[in-house]
């Protein structure tokens, strides 16, 4: 599998080599990643990173494009009938992008964009301060809870009647429970905002039907396409209805419907020519994420993190919301005495990979916070199921309820060995 990157650097093939190993040997649990299929990684590599394709198929400002044009349409459709949309864009170089140019399409600087405050568990692009969001429009945010950790809609709806966002964004990083998108469109409606849903954590488990979807209800989606949806890094914008709602009220001057506002804020508002290889590798990707075999994947996902949460709650740990109904969890360290950093460092050294994650209304700094975050979905890559998580969700507990033990240290890394020949990952990269 390496022979031509052998001879041409070996240098950057032994760390590569050492990071194979490092997924192979441990429990990847960082719920914002994942591991393709080997047909994704052959589509990312192939030759399509050689074409420069500026433009849409049909329209590039390159000549010979007209293979390309065909995979990307590909692309496009697949993600359309995945997803049940009416346009899709499949451009986007990754996440933070792809909510740029949303914000690109709609919004004049300054405008009020109202979104979940990144340390209550939203993104970076959803108004933090030091992020375009937040430097180039006027952001407001919601949280959770004090008490529940839950999303208090009442509470969302008065600071969007208060403030009047143009644009209110849901979705989130750090948050395991599920989203309500229908009360968003109450809200968005209520005060003639338009509506993204990022998605990105949970398009899996919207496909496979264990969460709720957008769909009907947003005026924009955004995803990545790695994460639950288990393909390469890269992102979708996905238009439900190509009408838009607020078109006249927002763009009366605007001769574009909502699709081509997205696509026009790609190219040439943000990017230049799209990475035709990464295109490919999300084309495959939606079409393996179309199949029985996906869905049952995402189910399997959320019964694994329902089982690792009952398992750690169990032991006495404490979790954010008191659970999951996702893929995720949130763990709050702070009666145990451990930092989220400590606690990152702890798991790292006998190989399970977490990380550490502010918690709602945390007294500590974002560097060294008192949660740390973890998921299921590439676990459940692997192959794991809840009989294997309960193992996993003791490991962690019983780590974190004594992390100076060499014994409980030496039986962990045992285990963890046991497990991970059980469900080999990538047998035939060597």
């Amino acid at each position: 599998m390496w022979q031509y990157l052998e001879k041409s650097d070996p240098e950057i093939l032994g760390w590569t080599k050492k990071e194979l190993k490092r997924q192979q040997e441990g429990l990847e649990m960082i719920p914002s990643e994942n591991f393709t299929s080997l047909a994704v990684m052959e589509a990312l590599g192939s030759i399509l990173t050689n074409k420069y394709s500026e433009g849409y198929p049909g329209k590039r400002y390159y000549g010979g494009n007209q293979f390309i044009d065909e995979i990307e349409n590909i692309a496009r459709e697949r993600a359309k009938k995945l997803f049940g949309v009416e346009h899709a864009n499949v451009q986007p170089y990754s996440g933070s992008p792809a909510n740029q140019a949303v914000c690109f399409a709609l919004l004049n600087p300054g405008d009020t964009i109202l979104g979940m405050e990144l340390a209550q568990g939203g993104h970076l692009t959803h108004g933090y301060k030091l992020n375009f969001s937040g430097k180039y429009y006027r952001a407001v945010n919601y949280g959770v809870d004090v008490k529940t950790h839950l999303l208090n809609y009442d509470a969302i709806r008065e600071i969007a009647h208060k403030e009047k966002p143009k644009l209110i964004i849901c979705g989130a990083t750090a948050y395991p429970r599920l989203i309500d998108f229908a009360e968003f469109k109450k809200i968005a409606d209520e005060i003639k905002a338009y509506l993204l849903a990022d998605i990105s954590h949970i398009s899996g488990l919207v496909i496979a039907g264990v969460h709720p979807s957008p769909i009907p209800y947003a005026d924009i989606v955004t995803t990545t396409t790695h994460k639950t949806l288990r393909g390469p890094r890269g992102a979708l914008i996905l238009v439900p209805k190509v009408i838009d709602r607020w078109h006249d009220l927002y763009h009366p001057n605007s001769k574009r419907n909502l699709a081509e506002l997205i696509d026009a804020a790609i190219i040439p508002g943000l990017q230049g020519g799209p990475h035709n290889h990464q295109t490919a590798a999300i084309a495959v990707a939606l079409q393996e994420a179309a199949t029985p075999e996906f869905k049952n994947y995402g189910k399997q996902i959320v019964a694994n993190a329902k089982t690792l949460a009952k398992t750690l709650i169990d032991f006495g740990i404490t979790l954010i919301s008191g659970g999951t109904d996702n893929h995720l969890l949130l763990i709050d360290l702070t009666n145990l005495n451990l930092t989220g950093q400590q606690a990152q460092d702890l798991l790292d050294q006998v190989g399970i990979t977490v990380n550490k994650n502010m918690i709602p209304n945390d007294p500590r700094k974002p560097l060294d916070p008192s949660g740390i975050r973890l998921g299921t979905p590439a676990l459940t890559s692997r192959g794991f199921e809840q009989e294997d998580m309960i193992i996993v969700g003791t490991i962690i507990a019983e780590l974190l309820k004594s992390p100076g033990d060499a014994n409980i240290i030496k039986q962990a890394k045992e285990k963890i060995t046991e497990l991970t020949n059980k469900y080999p990952l990538y047998p035939e990269l060597k």
